[in-house]
């Protein structure tokens, strides 16, 4: 339950971890080579490359979006060389999504300079906010699992 004097938490932090994220994806949108990726387009190709054989109605479901937005993804990551979609031998009405090499290198790289970035930064705050955001770690991975457990019952 929140308390009065807590009442905006809630919110402060949601717009901290939405800034924290807009943040990391805009610095390493700069250096990335190739097409310039939305959100979504990253998160879809991470889910391909992470489950390959996925299918369109599953990743869908996993990202929580509509059915025709993830195939509007898939269009664009096919045409860009990152996605390749093909029909699932077990449901021929299905497709089955798989990465190109070129995805796999662009998310490697990707996850690297994402690990360099954020650690320089983690890096420049003092031992307490270091330990303070360590020990958040749990508190955070229990708040995103609510929320896809929530996210799952409806």
């Amino acid at each position: 339950m929140v308390t009065s004097e807590s009442e905006s938490f809630p919110e402060t932090l949601a717009d901290a971890l939405a800034g924290l994220q807009r943040l990391i994806r805009r610095r390493l949108r700069r250096g990335t080579a190739g097409p310039s990726l939305r959100g979504a387009e990253v998160d879809l190709l991470r889910l391909v490359v992470d489950r390959p054989g996925i299918g369109v109605s599953e990743a869908a479901k996993e990202l929580y979006l509509a059915g025709n937005s993830v195939s509007t993804l898939v269009n664009r990551l096919t045409a860009e060389g990152y996605l390749i979609r093909e029909t699932d031998p077990a449901d021929r009405r299905a497709a089955r999504l798989l990465s190109t090499q070129a995805a796999d290198a662009r998310l490697r790289d990707w996850r690297q300079r994402r690990a360099v970035l954020v650690r320089a930064q983690v890096e420049r705050l003092d031992a307490a906010d270091r330990a303070a955001l360590e020990a958040a770690l749990p508190a955070l991975r229990k708040l995103a699992a609510n929320l896809h457990e929530e996210a799952e019952e409806t």
